[in-house]
């Protein structure tokens, strides 16, 4: 049997330590697991899928992707699997765990600027202009709409058989939109009364375009990697939407050392980021049922990034320890 069968199916577990407090049920889709760790394996095998099915891409022909690193090692297990070379553009912010990942997985790996949409080295821009010049595919999962249908057709349904019974929110951040707007309209499909709610990086203008319609052309500096935007993707629908919580590093960072010191989850950044926003849900009275939030990527992607080091003086000095004995 294929890796790719294993995509999908991922546990979703009770947070009963961080959720004890709370006065709704929290739980965590533990997107983590898929086989190349990220909630992006969905969508990699959906769009390689419809491509094939429209003779977009037969064996041997060039992948190119726009990514933060997550759709990338996605399309690196697909396009092993089915015999595909892979190109991936990455802004310069995603942490070099990632593209040593991507390498390491037959990627050729671009490095762009990190840039506002309207500069011509925007690594979307990159990306597209070089599929253009070489004839390859490019999996364009930011508009491209078999993303929200693998959200649709899988994971929504995953969690509605998983939870068993009415859904009080669902909250996810933003990268391409995929996730909170295909889980968004299937679970409101199931459950009316369900909350979408939206958690934005405190940076990201994501949040503005949702309360005002208004676009923002710049964000501001913030460190949390694959979510949020300065223009809303195509894939973002904001009928689904119900409210937004903007949530900082500080606490996106503090809350994904919680997942894995207290849960045993062990995930990235934005997981935080998702938890943050459902926990302060969780703790409210308006909520009819559980909170389902996702634990979008696995932590090994981002511990060289500063923000995972030395998280207390036990972590400093196995460093130091470790540090001397490959010197000695």
């Amino acid at each position: 049997m294929s890796i790719l069968k294993h995509i999908g199916n991922t546990p979703l577990v009770r947070l009963n330590r961080i959720g004890k407090d709370a006065s709704s049920p929290l739980f965590g889709k533990c997107e983590h697991m898929n086989p190349g760790g990220s909630v992006k394996d969905r969508i990699a095998l959906y769009i390689i899928n419809d491509a094939e099915e429209r003779g977009l891409l037969k064996p041997g022909l060039t992948i190119i992707e726009a990514t933060a690193g997550n759709t990338g090692m996605g399309l690196a297990l697909v396009a092993a699997a089915r015999g595909y070379k892979l190109v991936c553009v990455l802004p310069e912010k995603m942490s070099v765990d990632k593209r040593v990942a991507l390498a390491t997985l037959g990627a050729q790996v671009i490095v762009t600027p990190n840039v506002p949409p309207s500069s011509p080295d925007y690594f979307k821009t990159i990306a597209r202009q070089m599929a253009e010049e070489n004839g390859w595919f490019l999996a364009d999962q930011f508009n491209n709409p078999a993303n929200v249908l693998a959200h649709y057709e899988t994971t929504a349904n995953e969690i509605i058989k998983q939870v068993d019974g009415p859904i009080g929110a669902f909250v996810s951040g933003s990268g391409t939109g995929g996730t909170i707007s295909g889980v968004g309209k299937r679970l409101k499909e199931v459950y009316p009364d369900v909350k979408i709610i939206l958690a934005d990086p405190i940076g990201s203008s994501l949040a503005h375009w949702f309360e005002t319609g208004d676009i923002v052309t710049d964000d501001r500096s913030y460190t949390v990697e694959g979510i949020g935007a300065s223009d809303p993707p195509k894939n973002l629908d904001r009928s689904v939407l119900d409210e937004v919580l903007s949530i900082s590093d500080e606490e996106s960072f503090g809350m994904t050392k919680r997942l894995i010191l207290e849960e045993g989850l062990l995930v990235g950044g934005s997981a935080g980021t998702n938890m943050a926003a459902a926990l302060q849900v969780a703790m409210r009275d308006d909520i009819n049922g559980p909170v389902v939030s996702i634990l979008c990527d696995n932590w090994d992607r981002y511990r060289t990034q500063p923000w995972m080091q030395g998280w207390g003086p036990e972590t400093r000095i196995l460093q130091e320890e470790a540090s001397e004995t490959s010197t000695s």
